[in-house]
């Protein structure tokens, strides 16, 4: 599962892309380095897209793992959304969100980006590339 991560200074969003096939194993590899993106950038929030993924082979329990466990996000006022277009990730995100609010009060899952530009509060992102350690 390759992934793309950009920020946008003037918002100080931070923004990951997953695209491709995503696994149990590749989904947890994911979350750890989430932790560093953040830690690296002090984002105000954050967007996971998984527009791009083609097929999920995530399991729930991985899913309900990876809601108990920490947030990457140290601040849990600062908004986080999930963009799952498809029907099969919004399941898994909503689960993420349910399992995990306790962690996470400020997540959302929307189906597009304007949706979350919109929680974010952003009129016109200006996301550029950071690297991927």
């Amino acid at each position: 599962m390759p992934y793309k991560v950009d920020f946008d200074p003037i918002y100080r969003v931070l923004r990951c892309r997953l695209i491709g096939r995503i696994t149990d194993e590749e989904l947890r590899h994911y979350y750890s380095l989430a932790e560093d993106h953040v830690a690296k950038t002090d984002p105000l929030g954050g967007i996971l897209d998984m527009t791009a993924i083609t097929s999920s082979e995530v399991s729930a329990t991985t899913i309900r793992e990876l809601a108990k466990s920490p947030s990457a996000f140290p601040n849990p006022d600062h908004p986080r959304v999930l963009i799952a277009p498809s029907d099969p990730t919004f399941g898994l995100a909503r689960m993420f969100e349910i399992e995990g609010q306790e962690r996470r009060p400020n997540l959302h899952v929307v189906r597009s980006e304007r949706e979350a530009l919109a929680i974010l509060g952003i009129q016109k992102a200006s996301f550029k590339p950071i690297a991927i350690s």
